[in-house]
């Protein structure tokens, strides 16, 4: 066998490295099943009989997590829906080198990403974590991240395999979509990665029903083994997605490598009575076996030397997330993804120097002072810090005055009660923490240090519920609100009041489903007039989270006496009023953005809109700056001078903002999918389950071509962005490929920068077809769709040659009678520009009948 990649600049010797398949069949049955099944939440088994160490994942794609034990912060990156407006492939791929290091630095193999679900409806909850409502743009990008990180011996596992497009009952529900719009559409991004060699695919956690098949992505037989595996001939691993397998023989006989996670699970000792019953073959058992030591030897876990077990390899690691270069990059990422969505007048760049420099600025809105720099759930990350904008705006700015106001809140719940607050019965700092016994006897007594510590573990096996008891320390007069949210089973108590009760006993389940970050919560107010303290008590069951181990959780918040919202936005528009220049940043926030529920509405949380409206009246240079990852309405954004698109921008949030608005950095991202204007717009406003079933009706009719096909205007079309420069598109030529040859065409595209200042343009390529009733041809095509983009930087007066390749499956569709690819014959037309909507240059491309293969 020929060597293996093991880390940068390392292999395994020939007689080193055994062949998987030979190998796993030398295993006894018993150490093959046990391999199957991880050894805990974020391992697999070692096995220093044939030199297996563990193998380690992680979360992504946001950035690094690790297993939690390291306590090292992790590099921040901008959400993948930001990075993925530069359309740039190469910056893609360096943002996979760095989380590649990142894996390194904390010890992990596989890091669990990217996500290339589509973004089919503007309200699904991790709509953020996505690249792309397009499968050619999310399909490219995803590619150069796996890429970049598998060349550094790193795993990647790209997910969630397939239909996994709401977060809506989403471990219960079927998603049927129609073969053609499956395979153009929800399969092409998957069909991408494992073409570019990915390692691992993750199987979602949602039934699929294809070919008349309806099961779960976890034992759909014709999807695993039938398409993945055979037709495109992955030789990687598929893993579930955390707790999602049900089924024992059904899984493992439709092409599920791994369980995850373990120990547990429908697996272990079940299956291995499946093999040697004879339902579930042993050369089945072989092939997982096989694909799990081939995984091992591309991330350097299999030595090749029975009886040892080689540590784990933290070769070519970063030693600081906050770094110099990290910084740079993610400053730049961050900045490059922000979309102009208008400048009016060319308000944008703000001048740091000079006569027009402002000497007074009003930086306004919750997310001012509080970014929202990352969504919720699963691809959470701690940073090493986070740019605070106020200070990167003084520090951009240094001969301006600048002034923070809030505006007002846009969260529902408090802030979690500051650890100075908090004191123990016997008046120490922090929370008493009392474990009890099914009779209620006390077990075992510890000290929390603050409310964040409110998700811990339990390890005594014998503890039953847990009794927790603190003091609030009080002084301000005024009224405070106690904003407490169990999970689970609880008592709450107050001052002395009971203030919530309940009986249920809850599971993994609230993992699954997201309701541990998102609980029902109770809110108590106090009045004060002198200083006093307020003893909180609460009963709590222990969650018996399965593979995740037992745990108690508690959402303990609260909110200080303050003023009233009214009042808040008074001071802000006042303080704009007497500013050279007001920014205001609204957006989202945690409790609207998260893994585990979907969005109500596209509305702005509490009373943005107002706010906005106001700062603009009362200061003719206002810079509105959106924090969000997913679209919202903004009913004013033709009103205002100008607006920027600033995403869920990562740890370098502040400095990358400052180079927006100073023009160190020009913000030339293109939206990567549809902003509507009205809800009522949006092609699919949803995707809750009917009767547990999410019908995909639009069929191949997703995103920006569901907006042409209804023929409805959106806020910004898909690829929207102004950047700022200006930009002239001037002729087009075809260049066609050799018989047989890839790519299909090349569009040769002249633009120009007419602009006073360098730029970068995303060069949109849209094909549209000869024009023919799906009702004669027995298929459906959209009106036009992406089929190529390039990205070009150019000076002021310069003129730029660009070359946008088109692959030959940009033509094609896919024959449901015959299941093969079909080029239908005809007179495409080809069309060139900024947005899917602002198409400035047009060449017919002629494709001859019998032209497919």
């Amino acid at each position: 066998m020929s060597s293996t990649t093991t880390a940068p600049g390392e292999t395994i010797a020939p007689d080193r490295a055994p062949d998987p398949a030979a190998l796993a069949a030398t295993l006894p049955l018993e150490d093959k099943v046990r391999l199957l099944t991880g050894a805990a939440t974020w391992t697999l088994p070692e096995l220093p009989q044939v030199g297996l160490r563990t193998i380690t994942v992680s979360d992504g794609p946001i950035g690094v997590r690790g297993t939690g034990e390291d306590g090292l912060p992790s590099a921040q990156l901008p959400s993948p829906s930001a990075t993925a407006a530069t359309w740039d492939e190469r910056l893609q791929a360096e943002l996979g080198a760095l989380m590649a290091a990142e894996a390194r630095r904390k010890g992990i193999d596989i890091v669990l990403a990217p996500v290339v679900n589509l973004q089919r409806s503007p309200v699904g909850g991790r709509h953020f974590e996505c690249l792309s409502e397009d499968p050619l743009l999310t399909a490219r990008l995803a590619v150069a991240f796996v890429q970049a990180i598998q060349a550094e011996g790193i795993g990647t596992s790209v997910k969630h395999f397939v239909g996994n497009e709401t977060e809506t009952d989403r471990t219960e529900y079927l998603a049927r979509i129609d073969e053609q719009t499956l395979r153009e559409v929800y399969l092409a991004p998957f069909q991408a990665v494992v073409e570019a060699g990915v390692w691992t695919i993750m199987a979602a956690y949602n039934g699929i029903e294809r070919d008349g098949v309806g099961a779960t992505a976890t034992a759909h037989r014709p999807l695993l083994d039938g398409l993945l595996k055979g037709e495109w001939g992955f030789d990687g691993v598929v893993v579930s997605d955390w707790l999602a397998t049900k089924h024992t023989a059904e899984s493992a006989l439709a092409g599920l490598d791994l369980v995850m996670p373990g120990p547990g699970g429908p697996w272990g000792d079940a299956l291995l009575a499946e093999v040697r019953a004879g339902r579930v073959p042993e050369a089945v058992i072989d092939d997982k076996v096989a694909r799990i030591l081939r995984l091992a030897e591309r991330v350097g876990a299999l030595s090749g030397i029975p009886g040892t077990v080689e540590p784990y390899d933290a070769h070519g690691a970063t030693e600081d997330p906050a770094g110099e270069e990290t910084v740079a990059l993610l400053r730049e990422a961050a900045a490059r993804s922000t979309v102009v969505l208008r400048n009016d007048r060319g308000l944008l760049p703000v001048a740091p120097t000079g006569t027009d420099a402002p000497r007074r600025i009003a930086l306004i809105g919750h997310n001012a002072v509080e970014p929202f720099t990352q969504g919720g759930g699963s691809a959470f990350v701690t940073p090493p810090h986070v740019s605070d904008p106020l200070a990167a705006l003084r520090e951009a700015y240094p001969g301006a005055e600048i002034t923070r106001h809030r505006g007002g809140p846009t969260t529902v719940k408090a802030p979690l009660v500051p650890a100075g607050l908090l004191r123990t019965p016997e008046g120490e700092p922090g929370i008493l923490i009392e474990e009890l016994g099914d009779e209620g006897d006390v077990l075992g007594r510890l000290v929390l240090p603050d409310a964040e510590a409110l998700w811990f573990p339990v390890t005594r096996a014998g503890t039953a519920r847990v009794r927790l008891t603190v003091d609030l320390a009080l002084e301000e007069p005024g009224v405070h609100v106690v904003d407490l949210g169990p999970v689970g089973a609880h008592r709450i108590v107050v001052d002395g009041v009971e203030r919530s009760r309940s009986d249920r006993e809850v599971g993994a389940e609230v993992i699954l489903d997201s309701s541990y970050s998102n609980p029902a919560h109770v809110e108590t107010p106090v009045e004060l007039g002198e200083p006093r303290r307020v003893r909180v008590e609460a009963d709590l069951q222990v969650v018996d989270g399965e593979s995740y181990g037992r745990f108690v959780r508690l959402h303990f918040r609260y909110r200080a006496p303050g003023p009233s919202i009214d009042e808040e936005l008074d001071l802000a528009v006042a303080a704009a009023s007497a500013a050279d220049l007001a920014v205001v940043v609204i957006g989202t926030n945690p409790e609207t953005e998260s893994e585990g529920w979907d969005r109500p509405t596209l509305a702005l949380p509490g009373r943005q809109d107002e706010l906005v409206r106001r700062v603009a009246a009362a200061n003719p240079s206002t810079v509105v700056v959106v924090n969000a990852g997913a679209p919202v309405i903004l009913p004013w954004l033709d009103e205002v001078p100008a607006a920027l698109w600033w995403w869920l921008p990562g740890q370098e949030a502040g400095a990358s903002l400052a180079a927006v608005l100073t023009g160190a950095i020009e913000p030339s991202g293109r939206l990567p999918w549809t902003l509507p204007a009205r809800e009522a717009d949006v092609p699919v406003p949803d995707g809750i389950p009917v009767d547990g079933v999410i019908d995909y009706t639009e069929g191949v009719h997703v995103g920006h071509r569901g907006w042409d096909r209804l023929d409805r205007t959106p806020a910004r079309e898909f690829g929207f962005g102004l950047g700022y420069a200006d930009w002239e598109y001037r002729s087009v030529r075809i260049e066609e490929a050799a018989d047989g040859a890839s790519p299909f065409v090349i569009a040769e595209a002249v633009i120009a920068n007419t602009g006073a200042r360098p730029g970068r343009e995303v060069v949109q390529a849209y094909l549209e077809a000869p024009a023919a009733p799906a009702e004669e041809v027995g298929y459906a095509r959209p009106l036009r769709w992406l089929a190529g983009f390039a990205v070009v930087d150019a000076d002021p007066g310069a003129e730029a040659t660009v070359r946008i390749e088109i692959a030959r499956r940009a033509f094609e569709v896919w024959d449901v009678d015959r299941s093969e690819w079909h080029l239908p014959p005809g007179e495409y037309r080809l069309r060139i520009g900024r947005s899917s909507r602002d198409l400035r240059l047009a060449a017919p491309v002629p494709v001859e009948d019998g032209a497919s293969q």
